[in-house]
């Protein structure tokens, strides 16, 4: 009988998690520096389910047996490779039949391998916990501001000796904005993306305080997990601003990749509502123009900055020019120091 495991953070840092569920159960989420060594496939999963439901558990696992004993050798050797002489910890969805018998085979075989309270489930839960209560070892300090003024380039750029960040955007694979797709997919789902970003808070450290960038509650197709948005907006906020034309040019070192131009037509027909006729007209024959400066100026003047931040029901409590990143960082660090 393998031993029992109740999961906890500090065991994906020294143990080898082996994720014995199905390709698509770990495509849709699984524990960070798992390896998928799965029991069944897809399709097998759903024979076993069906014979459960249809005849019986002890039918199910006879034909689990028949579908499986032929890859035991083979799943064990991977297993001990992919370990490289860490412990083991095996789940599966909830902590049943499969990390039991995948535990129990490479026991057997003469590798200690321990078995996941709970499997998948019980890491799960521990995320959404982590979210629902965002309770953080540290203060968080979110940057605002409009569309170009480089609040991302700025926060990626920061000395991590004194700050820990986050990028959201990153993370999300999305700018956040209505061309916030430009170049980039987000092909995971939304369990995953909590899951990368709990990893992400995970490894900051907790001497300092945390930099990460103002959103939606939403960022492109996902949504900020728990009390995430809320915990934001009852932090520290800060307002970052650039003039007209800082912005226009970095904007357009952004979206200037001639790859962009039919994901730009596309981006800009899903607002063409809100741009009106005319406006919509004139960026549609600078994007075929490759007139990429007017574009960035003109969705700055004609939509940007009149769509975001239009109502804000708050007061900074620091701003901040962004024209110079490194000056910015110094003003940053002064308040921040006066604060504490």
């Amino acid at each position: 009988m393998p031993e029992k495991i109740v999961f906890a953070p500090c065991l994906i840092d020294s143990h080898c998690f082996i994720d014995v569920r199905t390709p698509l159960e770990f495509e849709d989420d699984h524990i960070p520096g798992a390896y998928n060594v799965p029991l069944l496939s897809n399709e097998e999963r759903v024979e076993i389910g069906t014979i459960y439901k249809q005849i019986g558990p002890i039918e199910a696992r006879r034909r689990g047996l028949e579908l499986t004993c032929s890859r035991f050798y083979d799943m064990v050797d991977q297993i001990i490779t992919l370990s490289a002489g860490r412990p083991i910890i095996v789940y599966c969805w909830r902590g049943g039949l499969r990390s039991h018998s995948v535990a129990t085979l490479v026991e057997t075989c003469g590798t200690h391998a321990v078995q996941l309270v709970g499997g998948y489930k019980s890491f799960r839960a521990h995320v959404s916990e982590y979210f629902d209560l965002c309770d953080f070892k540290s203060p968080l300090l979110v940057m605002h501001g409009m569309t170009g003024t480089g609040k991302t380039t700025f926060i990626n750029g920061l000395d991590r000796a004194k700050w820990a960040t986050i990028d959201l955007e990153g993370v999300a694979c999305h700018r956040g904005s209505a061309f916030g797709a430009l170049g980039l997919q987000q092909i995971i789902t939304q369990k995953h993306f909590e899951t990368i970003l709990w990893d992400t808070f995970r490894r900051l450290p907790v001497d300092r305080p945390i930099v990460l960038e103002g959103e939606s509650q939403r960022i492109g197709k996902y949504s900020l997990p728990g009390r995430l948005y809320q915990k934001m907006a009852e932090s520290c906020k800060i307002w970052c601003y650039a003039c007209l034309e800082t912005r226009v040019i970095r904007l357009t070192q952004e979206y200037a990749c001639l790859e962009y131009k039919d994901e730009m037509r596309e981006a800009l027909e899903r607002i063409r509502k809100k741009l009106g006729g005319i406006r919509h007209a004139e960026l549609r024959d600078m994007i075929e123009g490759w007139n990429v400066a007017g574009v960035a100026r003109g969705l700055i003047e004609g939509y940007y900055d009149k769509m975001y931040y239009k109502h804000r029901p708050w007061t900074p409590d620091l701003e901040l020019d962004l024209e110079d990143f490194g000056s910015a960082e110094s003003m940053l660090e002064k308040f921040w120091n006066a604060r504490t």
